[in-house]
């Protein structure tokens, strides 16, 4: 099925020519989300959809498909038209990992994506419940070490940089603790409101109000430097934890196989939205940085994040539950 896509799509391409970047958008556009409503990747979907909306004069309407760390939405997506009118949203999980820890291929980002540019960059800051006894991260260390499997992890789901960052640190740390997984960072987000968890290694995106708020405790981030939003925030870096440096990209995708005209269009006009200083402020604001990539860059960016974490993937034997 991919394959006679992608020659219908070439055919059109040729007989269409240039056209056809012009003529499209002549309709609303999808964009596919594999994640709820309310969390990182979702933000940043809406934060560009609207934008899109009023550069291309078209709707880009979201379509929010949670579920199997990503791969339900990774899949349809795959299977879509590459005719310009079906994009995804995705982020570091449901583009590598979720086929990995799913254990069925149903899709590879390599031959069934094309990386139009990331979105943001968002680091993950490790943030704890008040009620629980740690102030710095040594003292969370400590009591992790002192009750092996006592401590519960909020995490948004299996694979998830949330996830590996979590594994990687109980891996290398030689630490136990329980991992509770969700379908989406809001709904982590709301347990660990409510204490039913004792802590998250989170997006800033999401987590940022709450820490101002008071509601969690902050006690480090994985960004390579301090944060202008969190300046009294350790880096895990300086702390000499530098191994813990994951952050978590949004990016968009077209279906393998849509006429060029499409995606130069589609590169160029994000690119100009992701420039704009009211959307690197809404970004900001958010705990994450506007981050456009060229297609190159992009698919560059996704070999190197691939190369780093599929290991972590299989030494952990992470399986979807």
């Amino acid at each position: 099925m991919r394959l006679i896509w992608i020659a219908i799509a070439a055919a059109t391409a040729m007989l269409a020519g240039p056209a056809s970047g012009q003529q499209w958008p002549a309709r609303s556009v999808k964009l596919i989300v594999p994640y709820p409503a309310g969390g990182n990747v979702d933000s940043a979907a809406r934060i560009v959809a609207d934008k899109l909306q009023e550069k291309l004069g078209q709707p880009f309407i979201i379509e929010n498909k949670a579920g199997a760390g990503g791969m339900i939405a990774g899949e349809a997506f795959a299977k879509s038209a590459p005719d310009g009118y079906t994009l995804f949203v995705g982020a570091n999980g449901p583009v590598l990992f979720a086929t990995e820890i799913n254990k069925r291929e149903a899709y590879n980002w390599k031959k069934d994506f094309m990386p139009i540019s990331t979105i943001s960059m968002t680091p993950l800051v490790l943030e704890v419940h008040p009620s629980v006894q740690a102030t710095t991260l040594k003292e969370f260390l400590d009591l992790a070490k002192r009750e092996p499997g006592k401590l519960t992890m909020a995490s948004p789901g299996p694979g998830t940089t949330n996830h590996l960052l979590s594994e990687l640190m109980q891996s290398n740390l030689e630490l136990q603790w329980v991992t509770a997984h969700y379908r989406g960072n809001a709904p982590a987000i709301n347990d660990l409101l409510g204490g039913q968890v004792q802590f998250a290694f989170d997006q800033l995106t999401v987590s940022l109000q709450h820490i101002k708020a008071g509601l969690f405790r902050a006690l480090a981030v994985t960004s390579p430097h301090r944060l202008k939003s969190l300046p009294d925030v350790p880096t895990f870096a300086e702390l000499g934890y530098k191994d813990f440096d994951g952050q978590t990209f949004t990016g968009l995708f077209a279906p393998a196989g849509t006429p060029a005209p499409i995606v130069d269009k589609l590169h160029e006009t994000l690119v100009a939205i992701l420039k704009d200083p009211a959307v690197v402020d809404k970004f900001e604001k958010l705990g994450g940085e506007a981050t456009p990539m060229t297609p190159d860059e992009f698919k560059a960016y996704l070999e190197r994040e691939d190369a780093k974490w599929i290991p972590v993937v299989r030494k952990a034997n992470i399986r979807a539950d």
